[in-house]
């Protein structure tokens, strides 16, 4: 595992950073994000796997609400933001004062806006599933599982501020561990919590095992916990080892200024919207393929989540690109601020890449893994093989999207995205999908993905990001 990286003593310094240290910090900074990324992945996997074995109506009652949990997500994601860019640049300037003083604020703001948000989730629950018109059958197990998400908010929101503060000091590696830890934690209690108490077999021995039998209610509450597990971690960790964070260290008061909240709006605000944009343009497209049949529906959805599998480093990528940047920002080094955000974006798209082309070959023993439907796996390998095409510039985007947001430019990549996804995704989309069935919805996402990366390279060229940062 790669090591704490402190990037911002070199910068305080005013240290030169050759290149190939610089691609070094890169990769130590990336390397344990990529790993954090890769894990939650496959605590999702373990989630459905777990709740799959209970029927097709426990997976559809998650499924069906699984569109809710991005939207509500991501207006956390973008509390969080507005506040961790803050803590990178004030680490990067060396103002640990600053710093500490953010950090106790942001503890505040977020819990707030998640105590908000949870609320409203908790009372959307009860009428969700039938607004979105489900079976009746559905509406309980959907119900209680977003119920018990939007009860664990504020949980959710503090893990996240957690992650995000230590990743904006140079920490990957706690961040890491902590992600795996939850995994682990996730498998143990979704044992317990989903199935009733049963006999089980083991090496040829038989003996009774305990369980709460709350089905897709327990796979909620068994992720929930093992997000508390780790929070009550993570948060204790900070305070006794990170003095740049530690609210015991900082002299600054809890209450957020209203400076601070104003400069936290102003960068998470635009991304709380684009998530929820998002969001709601991933409804409109399940809407375009549901009129295609079950085998477009069921091959629809197992190609995203195969597909996961090759985007996830970017995203850890991302974070490390926020970090760098941002940092670098806060010292005032242009030259590195510039030089961090073309690497990490280099670096992404040629890892996408790859991991695009091994799944573009790969695809059709990864479709046998997921379904036994032959029907299924030929038609979403198919599809998945177009939108590979567009890995490194998805990448691109990606990867580019969290170079900006350490400058705080935050704005023009909301608009990128949400012009790209709703202008061009969605109405190639619906007229494709006319002409050429499913493939017409994964060839407008090829497409979007494409022009959207294109759009991320020009706005990193053109560095009015720069110009505004420093």
């Amino acid at each position: 595992m790669a090591k704490t990286v402190d990037l911002a003593e070199k910068l305080q310094k005013n240290e030169d950073i050759p290149f190939k240290e610089r691609m070094n910090i890169v990769y130590r900074l990336s390397l344990p994000g990529i790993l954090a990324q890769i894990a939650e992945i496959i605590m999702q996997y373990i989630d459905a796997a777990m709740v799959g074995v209970l029927g097709a109506a426990a997976s559809a009652s998650i499924g069906l609400v699984a569109s809710a949990t991005w939207l509500f997500g991501g207006i956390i994601s973008g509390a969080v933001a507005g506040f961790s860019v803050q803590i990178a640049q004030a680490i990067g300037a060396g103002d640990h004062e600053r710093s500490g003083k953010l950090y106790k604020q942001s503890i505040i703001a977020c819990l707030f806006v998640a105590a908000i948000t949870g609320g409203i989730g908790m009372l959307l629950a009860l009428v969700l599933p039938k607004w979105l018109g489900a079976e009746q059958s559905l509406w309980h197990d959907a119900t209680m599982y977003f119920m018990l998400f939007s009860m664990f908010m504020p949980v959710r929101c503090m893990q996240s501020l957690g992650i995000a503060a230590l990743q904006c000091v140079g920490n990957m590696k706690v961040p890491s561990v902590l992600t795996a830890t939850m995994c682990g934690l996730d498998v143990i209690f979704n044992f317990f919590l989903i199935f009733p108490t049963r006999m089980i077999s083991f090496g040829g021995i038989s003996m009774m095992m305990p369980g709460a039998g709350l089905g897709v209610a327990g796979a909620q509450l068994g992720t929930s916990l093992s997000f508390v597990v780790c929070m009550i971690l993570l948060h204790t960790y900070i305070q006794m080892k990170e003095k740049r964070l530690s609210v015991f260290h900082s002299r600054g008061r809890w209450i957020p200024e209203a400076h601070i909240v104003k400069e936290a709006v102003r960068i998470g605000l635009p991304m709380a919207l684009e998530h929820s944009a998002t969001s709601g343009a991933q409804v409109i497209s399940t809407k375009i393929v549901a009129p295609l049949g079950t085998v477009a529906i069921a091959a629809n959805s197992f190609a995203v989540t195969a597909e996961s599998i090759c985007y996830m480093p970017g995203f850890g990528i991302s974070s490390a690109a926020t970090t760098m940047v941002g940092q670098a920002i806060g010292a005032k080094r242009k030259d590195l601020a510039r030089s961090f955000a073309w690497l990490t974006t280099f670096s992404g798209m040629v890892i996408m890449g790859l991991t695009g082309t091994i799944m573009f070959f790969a695809c059709p023993y990864v479709f046998a893994f997921l379904t036994p439907d032959p029907e299924v796996q030929q038609l979403g390998a198919s599809v998945l093989r177009i939108e590979l095409l567009a890995e490194p510039l998805f990448a691109a985007s990606i990867v580019a999207g969290g170079a900006l947001r350490g400058a705080k430019d935050t704005l023009v990549p909301g608009i990128i995205n949400l012009v790209s996804m709703w202008g061009i995704r969605l109405t190639l989309a619906m007229v494709l999908v006319k002409h050429i069935g499913l493939y017409g919805v994964w060839v407008a996402m090829a497409s979007e993905l494409s022009v959207r990366g294109i759009l991320f390279l020009i706005r990193l060229k053109k560095e009015k990001w720069l110009e505004k940062a420093i």
